[in-house]
Order: structure tokens, then sequence, then C-alpha cells
């Protein structure tokens, strides 16, 4: 990873990933950042990146289980191993509507004592928390074996306002 191109007490930071492995550090990183009630947004194309940030997640978070693409089930609860909170990891990409659809999951029921990931959640559940983490994944596009992706990571609202998202960009893996 390269260092973070923004100052460390921002509410954002840019990063660069150059591979799959640093992908999930970068997961198992930001894990120590997050707590209960916490939403995260993950947003990117198809093979940016999302459920490998996602699965370090849950290594970071000690939770049971793989963290695997829960396209078809659309949510996966994974509860953790120790005292921490679950993970509820989330894949909104073949719903349409906006929180109406996503009501059904009962996410806000879930949200106060777990760590919710979202993937393809844009337009469809910012309403669940004012305070929330925002991951957007860009990467080459076409027909590339190109594994470098950039990262932007904002934290919105007071949550994550004082968090030190520098930290980040500070792996043992850069």
């Amino acid at each position: 990873m390269e260092a973070p191109t923004a100052p460390h007490n921002l509410a954002e930071i840019e990063l660069t990933i150059n591979s799959p492995e640093q992908m999930r550090e970068l997961g198992r990183s930001l894990a120590g950042l997050l707590r209960p009630g916490d939403l995260v947004m993950l947003s990117g194309e198809l093979g940016a990146g999302k459920t490998t940030l996602a699965r370090g997640l849950g290594e970071g978070l000690g939770v049971r289980g793989a963290v695997t693409s829960p396209t078809f089930v659309i949510a996966r609860v994974h509860p953790s191993l120790g005292d921490g909170p679950p993970l509820v990891h989330v894949d909104a990409y073949r719903l349409g509507g906006g929180l109406d659809e996503m009501e059904d999951l009962d996410l806000d029921v879930s949200l106060p004592e777990s760590v919710i990931v979202v993937e393809w959640g844009e337009g469809k559940v910012e309403e669940l928390a004012d305070e929330r983490l925002q991951v957007r994944i860009h990467r080459a596009v076409g027909d590339t074996t190109d594994e470098v992706r950039h990262l932007t990571v904002t934290g919105l609202g007071e949550r994550w306002a004082a968090a030190d998202l520098g930290v980040l960009g500070a792996s043992p893996h850069a």
C-alpha cells in the first residue's frame, strides 16, 4: 500500500492497493476502527475487491464462517467468535428499490449491536445511519490483469470525524 494522500485527522483518505492480499489486509486494519452500530458501504465495479475487503473485515473482527459474496442470499450474518460484534454482510446488487426493499432485511434492528457491511448500497441504505463509512473502490476496466485499486474512504458524521483513518495507510505490507 502507498502512503495516504490526505492528512491523518480528516474524515477522508485515499489509498492505493496493489493486490488482493493488500485488500484483505486493509479490511483487517479497518476492522480495528469498527464498533457495534457501524455501517460500512462498499462500492465499485464488478471485480473491484468489495468482497475481498469484506473478507478481511470478517477476519479482523474475528467472526465465524468464511465471508463470501452474499449475492444469492442477499444478507449473511457472521457471529463473533469472541466478544466483538457480529458482522452482517449484505449484497444489495439485486435489490432495485431503496430502503423500502432493504427494510425487509431488518438491518435497522441489527445495526445497534452489529457491524453492517453493504456492497452496492449507494442510493439504497444511506437512511440506515447518518454516520457511516463509505469505501469507493476504483479499478481499471476492460480486458486487464491490473490488480491496482484506488480507494477513497470517507467517514460521515461525528463518529468518523474524530477517527484516525490515517492508520489505514500504515499497513506493515506497504
